[in-house]
Formats: structure tokens, C-alpha cells, sequence
């Protein structure tokens, strides 16, 4: 379970759930309604679900064993109604192995495999409680999800098994014309990883601000600031300040071009002990036509005399590579330079990606990653999918591929 929960004790129980059954799903996820007594919003609220299989295999061109993660992610929560504008969430999060642990989960010792971050583990993963009595205003403190923008910099990690939340407060606002404020602190983040793990918890002091305007219509503006002091880590932490553009123009009846141009500039904060300052740089551009998406673009991460920029709260497994060669950026700084297509088959979701990355300084070539995936939604409720990626490592890392089959449901 993970640490510092703000509405449970400091250190919780595990509770060593099985794989549960399928009956549990049956519950209602209507919107709670207000009610007249604190005892009405507690018996009135909603339970939900939500459950995904999932197979990984890792073959790596080094003397590990290849790992082979299958396991089960078990979601359930409860929200009560409303009580004059307060609603209280909580959610109970289970990882199962089906079969035996032949994967290195980071904590189960199996040091002899792959890596498979998906350690088997019951935990609190959120406990909030929400005020909406404000006009255009959410308020929410405790145990939360926040993903913002492309979850570049903050992101909920949802890939991995055991989601990524946070301890802290957030306040949302859309108070003016097309404008949406997020702000908050956030003083823990409770990782991928177990309880038993060293880096299974970031506690931090960390104010965030997220403005995003939807005004223009070439395409919404956002303008960000994230200041992550890391307590036990003064190393990672950095002040970013960042602008991002994202839109997309009509060129004739049924194409129509996307683009994403995005800079940030990275600096040292808090405690850190080295001081420097890196920029990052995105650019995106395609074109949508005929059911077909191309796209093509370029990410650099820059490097200032061996401090590279980092973004240590991001859904890294969606940024540079499916086979996870960069979620730390190398002391050089990293360019990916991209290319994907995407399309829909019968009710398929189709996916293509390459990707070639080298350094942003000292002319490194690090190597080559190609990526497939196929996903397909039942209905509203269940989904299935399967990915594979192939690095081709040349000065950096080694050869590995990765292939992936999940399915999950919720309700």
C-alpha cells in the first residue's frame, strides 16, 4: 500500500486481495445526486469498477532472462453523493500475478529477468474529498489522478498496472470565457512502484499552475509552471516554465493539418546542487484525410554540461519509446526525431510508429525504435488491445523487444 495516505494512516495494511469475481461489477456509476444529510450522501453514493488483463514480454540482447508479466489489475471505488457541494472518492487498487513471477517486478527479487514494473501489490490508490460549491470550481484535496496536457510533464502513468497519483491539493477553474486554470501543491508521489521499493514514493513541495485557453481558432494556447522540490532527491528538483500550442486547420472538405509547437525552459530549484539551465523543444505537424492520420516531428531534451532535462512526473511509457530505453534522459539530452501513421479498420484502431533518437549534444547516436499497436473497443465498457515495439540499440542500451495483449472492464 502506498505511503502517507491523507485520509487513512501513514502506514496502511496490506490486504492480499484474490483476483475478484466478476459479480462485483454489477453496480450503478450514475452521477450522485445532492442529499440532505451526510448519512443520505455516504449509503447514497456510486461504486465502480474497473479491471484490466494484461501479458508483457521483454526479450532483451543481454543475459537476462526474458520476462513474461502476466497479471491482473483490479480497480474499486466508491463515491458518495453530495452534501452541500462536498463529495468524498475513494479507491482501492489490486495487482495479481496469474501464474508464476517470471519477471523482474523491481521488488520481487526475480533479478535474474526483464523488468516488468508491475509489482503485485493492494493499495489505497485514491482518497479525496471534493468541494463543488463554487461557481466554476472544483476543489479537491488528498489522494488524486492528475494528468495535464500530453502528460509530458504530470501524468497518471496509466499504462503501467499501479497508476501514478498524488497526495496534495488541486483547484480547477473555468470561471473565464474559454479558460481553464489548474492549480495546486502536491507534497507526495506515489509511484509505479510498491511500498517496498526506495523510489516507490517522491515527497516533494510543489506548486503547479496549468492555463489553458481554447479562445483561438487556430487552437488552444496553454502556459504552465511546475516547481518540484524533492525532499529526498534535491537533485531532481527543477522549476519548468513552459508554452504549448496545439490546433489544427481545415484545408479542403475532409483534410484537415494538426501541429503542436511546444518550448520549455528548465532550470535548477530548491536544493539542487548543481545549477544549469536546458530547454525543450517540440514540434508536430500532420495531416488528417481520408480516416488516415500521418504525422511527423521532432523532441529535443536538452543537455547543459552534463545535466540533462528530466520530467520525473510524466507518463514517460507515452513519450520516447514504447520499450521505456529513456525514461531517464541521458546526460547528453535526447532528440526524437518521429514519424507515426493512424488509421481505423473495421472498428480497429491501427497504429505505426518510428522513431530515431541520438543526442542533443556530442553528435551520440543512440539507436531506432519501431512501434505497432492494434486496439479495439467492444463497447463503451470493454476494450481490447495489443503492442508491440523493436529497439535497435547503437550507442545506447541494447537491443530489446517488447509485445503486449490486454483486455479490460469497467463500469
Amino acid at each position: 500500500m502506498k505511503k502517507r495516505s491523507l485520509l487513512f494512516s501513514s502506514r496502511a495494511r496490506k490486504l492480499s486481495l484474490p483476483v475478484l469475481p466478476l459479480g462485483i461489477l454489477l453496480v450503478s456509476t450514475a452521477t450522485p445526486v445532492a442529499s440532505q444529510s451526510i448519512t443520505d450522501a455516504l449509503t447514497s453514493g456510486t461504486a465502480s469498477a474497473d479491471i484490466r488483463y494484461r501479458y508483457e514480454f521483454v526479450d532483451q540482447d543481454n543475459p537476462l532472462d526474458n520476462a513474461q508479466a502476466s497479471t491482473i489489475r483490479t480497480r474499486l471505488g466508491y463515491r458518495t453523493a453530495q452534501y452541500q457541494g462536498f463529495e468524498l472518492f475513494m479507491e482501492a487498487e489490486n495487482v495479481t500475478a496469474v501464474g508464476d513471477e517470471n519477471y523482474n517486478s523491481t521488488v520481487n527479487g526475480t533479478v535474474d529477468h526483464s523488468v516488468v514494473a508491475d509489482p503485485t501489490e493492494t493499495e489505497v490508490n485514491q482518497a479525496y474529498l471534493r468541494y463543488r460549491g463554487l461557481a466554476d470550481t472544483t476543489l479537491t484535496y488528498g489522494r488524486q489522478r492528475l494528468a495535464l496536457d500530453n502528460h509530458r510533464f504530470i501524468g497518471n502513468v496509466g499504462w503501467r498496472q499501479n497508476e501514478q497519483t498524488f497526495d496534495g491539493f488541486t483547484a480547477i477553474n473555468t470561471s473565464l470565457r474559454d479558460t481553464r486554470i489548474t492549480a495546486g501543491y502536491l507534497y507526495n508521489a506515489n509511484r509505479i512502484f510498491s511500498d517496498a521499493s526506495p523510489v516507490g514514493d517522491f515527497r516533494m513541495r510543489a506548486p503547479v499552475l496549468n492555463v489553458q485557453y481554447e479562445g483561438l481558432a487556430a487552437g488552444t494556447v496553454t502556459g504552465y509552471g511546475y516547481l518540484l522540490d524533492f525532499t529526498d532527491l534535491p537533485s531532481l528538483s527543477t522549476q519548468t516554465l513552459g508554452l504549448r500550442f496545439d490546433g489544427g486547420t481545415a484545408i479542403t472538405e475532409g483534410a484537415k493539418a494538426v501541429y503542436t509547437l511546444e518550448y520549455a525552459r528548465q532550470s535548477d530549484y530548491g536544493d539542487n546542487p548543481q545549477s544549469f539551465d536546458v530547454d525543450y523543444w517540440l514540434l508536430d505537424a500532420g495531416l488528417a484525410a481520408l480516416g488516415v492520420t500521418f504525422k511527423a516531428g521532432v523532441e529535443t531534451l536538452g543537455s547543459d554540461d552534463g545535466n540533462a532535462f528530466q520530467t520525473p512526473l510524466a507518463t514517460l511509457h507515452a513519450m520516447n519509446g514504447w520499450t521505456d530505453q529513456f525514461l531517464v534522459t541521458p546526460v547528453d539530452g535526447l532528440q526524437d526525431i518521429h514519424a507515426s501513421v493512424a488509421t481505423s479498420v473495421n472498428g480497429v484502431k491501427l497504429m505505426v510508429v518510428y522513431r530515431d533518437f541520438s543526442s542533443d549534444r556530442n553528435s551520440v547516436d543512440y539507436g531506432s525504435e519501431l512501434g505497432l499497436r492494434a486496439t479495439y473497443a467492444i463497447d463503451e465498457n470493454r476494450s481490447v488491445g495489443a503492442k508491440f515495439a523493436s529497439f535497435s540499440a547503437d550507442d545506447f542500451g541494447v537491443d530489446t523487444d517488447k509485445a503486449w495483449l490486454w483486455a479490460g472492464v469497467k463500469f
